[in-house]
């Protein structure tokens, strides 16, 4: 609704990488609890062990000369003692369950475990990274990113399959590529080469390549020459191709287009472009006119003895960010706040005004109110004497956690003419500005991008930016338009305040020239 290229895809709820830490803190314990469960096991087995040796030696001894040795008493009762009870004790010791602690603790903790929608989250966000940052699967596969480890046969296995449910055969081909890749050099799977082949010759004949298709048939029914689906597929490829021939020897041979994920178009490229540092169109001498300053915001009784430092970042729109908002304590104070309340983040839907989960929005959020901390009071304080604005009628703190993959496609933060509802349930008008506070360094991705004018803002942990979305006429500045790009390392924090126009008739003063 907010995004000219949205794509229809079926809701995930993705864990966030704040409660991803918890889940590998629970890994942790259930590997501790296997290990237990091991040597109860192996205490067992030697136990059985020390069992069967000592009745190894006794059975040899007593069977050289059974009569003569039933003859003494202390041996016949022992053997009487052995057959009534021992054995008997030996039997319950076998069939003791070990596990019994161990399967009460992992069934206790998988409730707590990702589910399919989960793991298909993970994958697509794989994918939209490949695509964002131009990474090949080799890259992403052998662990080459920083703090990545390599991926097996069996992991590309998986997102190929992924890729190929959502009838995305340009992923499909690239990942079972790599499987069979890995295969050949060497890797051994319980995924076969069979199997791979027959996906991969499919996603390759969906998107048109009959000559690549037929090649990697041939090869599939080399390994399996009763494969039924195969054997069926050659004929049809080896007719089509023929047809095709025909044509193109009628026609001339045209240029093939160059292949791209279907869902490509001119606004995409850019954001793909600006998320990469590519096509900022910052020249020097615009540059020049950027400055750095300390800012006492009008010579504001808190700021007068220690202003604020303010970069200019951009100049049309004017984005202005703040170093040293927010200290360390204060960071970690709003996500201990935040993190049990993440859920999916919400947008507001124009055709009803309420809110509602988006596809296009990968991240998890929560909306912290002034009243629940001090340090949320404290933020919401600062926002105001820093900005001059009034906050009494802005929307409460959200906070926002984008794990990997995680991004929020191109959209505007004020209501267009054709949403005249879009905050109408807030009764406090449309949103005049935007305050955004990074609360982490992400060491690679998760740059602010602005699509319409080409720049980018890259996160630095404890700055804030700041940009009006309203012209002061009250008109709507098209050139905010603005993205979070998806994040290839790391884990990105943002907490984020929206500024409404009520209570600002006297702060901002409207006036009809937009260029004010």
């Amino acid at each position: 609704m907010y995004s000219t290229f949205i794509q229809p895809l079926t809701p995930v709820s993705l864990c966030s990488p704040g409660q991803m830490t918890d889940l590998l803190y629970t890994e942790k314990d259930l590997v501790t609890s296997l290990k237990d469960y091991i040597r109860a096991e192996e205490s067992k087995l030697e136990q059985v062990k020390t069992w069967a040796q000592k009745l190894d030696v006794l059975s040899a001894t007593a069977t050289q000369d059974p009569e003569g040795f039933l003859g003494h008493p202390v041996n016949a009762f022992k053997l009487m003692k052995r057959l009534n009870t021992e054995w008997g004790e030996l039997e319950s010791l076998v069939l003791k369950d070990m596990s019994d602690g161990f399967i009460s603790n992992l069934t206790i903790q998988r409730q707590h475990f990702p589910n399919d929608d989960d793991q298909t989250g993970a994958a697509k966000a794989l994918m939209r990274l490949q695509d964002t940052y131009r990474l090949d699967t080799q890259t992403i596969s052998t662990g080459e990113l920083p703090g990545e480890g390599p991926m097996t046969v069996e992991d590309c296995f998986e997102l190929g399959k992924i890729a190929y449910s959502d009838a995305d055969y340009y992923h499909t081909e690239l990942w079972m590529e790599q499987a069979l890749k890995q295969l050949d050099g060497g890797e051994e799977s319980t995924v076969d080469m069979v199997t791979i082949l027959d996906y991969l010759s499919y996603s390759i004949y969906q998107q048109g390549e009959l000559e690549r298709a037929l090649d990697y048939t041939k090869r599939l029914l080399k390994l399996d020459s009763a494969h039924q689906r195969a054997n069926g597929n050659l004929k049809y490829f080896e007719y089509q191709l023929a047809k095709q021939k025909k044509v193109e020897a009628e026609e001339g041979l045209k240029e093939k287009e160059e292949r791209e994920p279907a869902d490509y178009l001119p606004e995409r490229r850019k954001y793909e472009q600006l998320c990469r540092g590519e096509g900022i169109k910052m020249t020097p001498r615009r540059q020049s006119r950027m400055f750095c300053r300390y800012s006492d915001n009008n010579r504001h009784p808190l700021y007068v003895l220690g202003p604020v430092k303010q970069e200019d970042e951009w100049d049309r729109p004017r984005i202005i960010r703040y170093h040293d908002i927010l200290s360390n304590s204060e960071i970690e104070k709003v996500k201990e706040l935040a993190k049990p309340r993440l859920r999916r983040a919400t947008v507001h839907d124009p055709q009803t005004g309420k809110l509602t989960t988006a596809h296009y929005r990968v991240s998890k959020s929560a909306w912290l109110t002034a009243y629940e901390d001090p340090v949320v009071d404290k933020i919401n304080q600062r926002i105001e004497d820093i900005t001059g604005l009034n906050v009494k009628t802005a929307e409460e703190l959200q906070v926002a956690n984008y794990g990997v993959g995680g991004q929020y496609e191109p959209h505007f933060d004020f209501g267009r003419k054709d949403e005249p509802d879009a905050f109408k349930e807030l009764g406090t008008g449309n949103r005049i500005a935007t305050w955004l506070i990074y609360m982490s360094d992400v060491p690679s991705g998760g740059a602010t991008v602005f699509t319409d004018v080409g720049a980018a803002v890259w996160p630095k942990k404890g700055s804030a930016v700041f940009w009006y979305n309203l012209f002061a006429s009250g008109e709507g500045d098209y050139s905010t338009r603005h993205a979070a790009c998806p994040v290839l390392v790391g884990n990105k924090w943002v907490s984020n305040k929206w500024i409404h126009e009520r209570g600002q008739e006297f702060r901002r003063r409207c006036t009809l020239d937009e260029s004010d």
